[in-house]
């Protein structure tokens, strides 16, 4: 496999998850969060390798495909900051599905102008050896890349190869403290359903009064001791 063929595979992964989220129902939102779920940690990664490996190699070899590349670096920015708003954004809120809408428009529109015009110019530019060492690069740099989007972060070299680093550490303990809520989440039980109205202070106060009252007149014990009693065992 190519680099090409490699970031092909990505556009196809993320597509896929975007069509099963238009087809779940309005009301599937546990499904929803997960589908967002995967598409922030799908297309985080494929934009730090692309910005990694592919732009700044594109870049150094044709210069004719500069303005290709800064145009597909401001689509990754526009992207990022709505995969940030997403990412903690909460299914049942008012515009959680707009917002995934508009991602899926930029990222549609993203991946049609590299396949089509992008990519086959660099399929020109570097030879299918270059290609498949480009593939290796890409595929080590997914290893340790991070798995969350950080729009404020450098996306060119030599920046972006420090700050990645960093980040991927960052988002690997985000992620576990994440997939522990989650699944505490899902494990903890419903709240019981109410048996009855709870006595207020005010009725138990009335309801030790009759007992102490009715214990003076059956001559059980005096009223004192009966209070104190209840008292304990409230």
């Amino acid at each position: 496999m190519d680099a090409i063929a490699l970031l092909k595979a990505d556009h196809k992964t993320v597509e896929t998850l975007f069509r099963k989220f238009e087809q779940a129902g309005r009301n599937a939102r546990k499904l929803k969060r997960k589908l967002v779920d995967q598409m922030v940690r799908e297309l985080a990664i494929h934009a730090v390798i692309e910005e990694q490996i592919l732009y700044p190699s594109v870049r150094a070899r044709a210069r004719a495909l500069e303005d290709d590349v800064l145009e597909a670096l401001e689509e990754h920015h526009v992207v990022k900051w709505l995969l940030k708003e997403l990412e903690d954004l909460p299914p049942e809120a008012e515009r959680f599905d707009a917002k995934v809408k508009v991602l899926m428009e930029n990222v549609r529109t993203h991946v049609t102008e590299e396949e089509n015009g992008l990519f086959p110019q660099v399929r020109k530019a570097f030879s299918p050896q270059e290609l498949r060492d480009m593939a290796e690069a890409l595929t080590l740099a997914k290893r340790a890349s991070p798995t969350r989007p950080h729009p404020r972060a450098p996306d060119t070299p030599p920046g972006n190869l420090v700050a990645g680093a960093v980040s991927a550490v960052l988002d690997m303990g985000k992620d576990a403290v994440r997939a522990a809520r989650r699944k505490a989440e899902g494990l903890s039980p419903q709240p019981a359903p109410r048996a009855g109205k709870r006595s207020t202070p005010r009725t138990q106060s009335k309801t030790r009064t009759r007992e102490e009252r009715d214990a003076q007149q059956r001559g059980n014990g005096s009223a004192q001791e009966m209070a104190s009693e209840s008292s304990y065992l409230m």
